[in-house]
């Protein structure tokens, strides 16, 4: 299983904040956006991971993650010229995918969950495309699914009356023959392949799983000020109250058993008397 990580287009929705940085870049709460989908992808098991980014920004993300290694990870790069919509990420990244099964998650997108990980280890293992619905109290500004019993039936992006409150997430479980599926698509009125209609293809097949994620797992889209904001909020709470920081990749590293307790060290001594080399000390003792 390999990962893929949208993390290109212009964040006009945080305009002006993005007028000189990328959104992904962007802190949320202590930590840049980008790490929280990392730390996903790691959560699942998944070590080789491709993030897609915009020509301008490719060299600040390089700065920032490197190759992966400082994480246990590998990490490669795909520039987007333009965004084209989301199956686009797999187009790009066919190369990378190399035949493997892959997870796309979206740059903006936090998860949070106590069985998070587990549940997406195992999830990567399904045949087909796996998705995930999410209760919203405003489902119309997201795609949203529609259930029969416990079977989705009917996929729909932002409808005016949608037929459930399930939205579906920026997560998406997908086999190696999903580059071609996304060759296939047509664009959108808007001039964009939608992930609503290549979702589609999987469910006319019955190859589409839908997961409901169990209350007490968050879901967050950080892609708004007011998101932006929100989630900035979640983590501050969570890690004042639990002493516990989301999204540490170091830490997600080192107990998946990638990082061993001296490279942990020397990467805490690289960051200087920081609250997170202070927190990173705390693990090792």
């Amino acid at each position: 299983m390999k990962g893929i990580i949208l993390a290109g287009g212009k964040g006009t929705r945080l305009q002006p904040m993005t007028a000189a940085i990328s959104k992904q870049l962007l802190p949320v709460y202590d930590k840049p956006m980008i790490y929280y989908p990392v730390a996903t992808l790691m959560l699942a098991g998944i070590r080789e991971i491709l993030i897609i980014v915009t020509r301008e920004q490719a060299h600040n993300f390089k700065t920032l993650l490197g190759d992966g290694s400082r994480f246990g990870v590998s990490i490669d790069y795909v520039v987007q010229d333009k965004p084209n919509g989301i199956p686009e990420a797999f187009i790009l990244g066919q190369d990378f995918i190399a035949g493997e099964r892959v997870c796309l998650i979206l740059g903006d997108n936090i998860f949070h969950g106590p069985t998070l990980g587990r549940s997406l280890v195992e999830i990567a293992k399904k045949p087909g495309a796996t998705i995930f619905a999410y209760e919203v109290e405003d489902p119309s500004a997201y795609g949203v699914v529609e259930f029969s019993g416990s079977k989705a039936v009917g996929i729909e992006e932002k409808p005016a009356v949608p037929k459930t409150r399930f939205a579906i997430p920026g997560l998406y479980f997908v086999g190696p023959e999903v580059s071609m599926r996304a060759r296939e698509l047509l664009p959108s009125p808007r001039g964009e392949t939608e992930i609503i209609d290549l979702l589609r293809t999987y469910l006319v097949e019955d190859q589409l799983h839908v997961i409901k994620l169990p209350r007490g797992t968050v879901w967050l889209d950080s892609g708004t000020p007011k998101g932006l904001h929100d989630a900035s909020t979640y983590v501050r709470v969570i890690e004042d109250r639990q002493g516990l920081k989301l999204a540490c990749l170091e830490e997600v590293a080192f107990l998946q058993g990638w990082l061993t307790e001296v490279e942990l060290l020397e990467i805490a001594t690289s960051m200087g008397s920081s609250d997170y080399a202070d927190y990173l000390r705390k693990i090792i003792s």
